[in-house]
């Protein structure tokens, strides 16, 4: 007959073992990869707006850890969006907040060269047409690209953690949400 002693302390480190991976491992390894792809984007941006807005967050909720690699908010992604996806043929006319209850036609009488939109700090017209911009994918490529890679990092950072003789490190502070 097997017989074995400290059953209740083996129990009780056998608990602790799952949050201890999360605090400690897991979350290091999700940014650690996320990093990777983070960087691949980097590289494949075309605006350097867009390369220094690409963040990599990484977010816990019970029994998952996701990494999440997108762009900061604001000019960046608005750039980030045209790049991804390109943009389709389109009119540009006066910004309704610009006329100040005014028609274009009206702006138009005020400025002294007959025209309302302003380009190069030239005015150009009450209307331009802008032909749509070509697509320069730099997101999902990234990720295409760069997964083998990321899990890799991911499994290496685990790897220099977690050993025989137990979880070493710490609780990660971090770029969380």
């Amino acid at each position: 007959m097997a017989y074995s002693k400290g059953g209740p302390a083996v129990w009780q480190y056998m608990a602790q073992i799952p949050a201890e991976l999360e605090t400690k491992v897991l979350r290091g390894a999700a940014r650690a990869g996320g990093n990777v792809i983070a960087d691949d984007a980097r590289e494949r941006s075309r605006s350097q707006d867009v390369s220094d807005g690409i963040t990599n967050k990484v977010k816990a909720s019970p029994g998952q850890i996701t990494s999440t690699v997108s762009v900061e908010a604001g000019w960046a992604r608005s750039v980030a969006i045209w790049l991804e996806y390109g943009t389709a043929p389109h009119f540009i006319s006066v910004d309704d907040s610009q006329r100040e209850g005014r028609s274009t036609k009206r702006i138009n009488q005020l400025n002294k060269d007959g025209a309302s939109l302003v380009i190069g700090g030239k005015f150009v017209g009450t209307t331009v047409f802008h032909e749509g911009a070509q697509a320069y994918p730099f997101l999902r490529p990234a990720l295409d690209h760069s997964a083998v890679g990321a899990i890799a990092a991911a499994q290496s950072y685990i790897n220099a953690r977690v050993s025989r003789s137990g979880i070493t490190g710490t609780a990660e502070p971090g770029d969380d949400e």
